[in-house]
């Protein structure tokens, strides 16, 4: 469910805007996206994991204002973001 350490560090190595970034929220949300990923393919599996879908919920809203900060400090680095992510919106 979770992810692994080098998919981590790879994430971060993409995402970063410099060297040793890990709280820039492009990153964040690349995390944040990776492991609502997995999550959403656990959920898939096992239907009635209601403690695994509220921690679902949880980490979705939080990625999304994390996008909502971004979109209003910087436009393109969210746009950015948005494309490379493969998100909607």
């Amino acid at each position: 469910m979770s992810i692994t350490a080098e998919r981590k560090i790879a994430l971060i190595k993409e995402f970063e805007r410099h060297e040793g970034d890990v709280g820039s929220p492009e990153v964040q949300v690349a995390v944040l996206t990776e492991r609502i990923r997995n999550l959403t393919n656990h959920m898939g599996i096992h239907k009635k994991d209601f403690h695994t879908r509220r921690g679902l919920l949880i980490m979705v809203s939080k990625r999304r204002r994390l996008l909502d900060y971004l979109k209003n400090i910087d436009e393109s680095r969210y746009q950015n973001v948005i494309k490379r992510l493969e998100l909607r919106k």
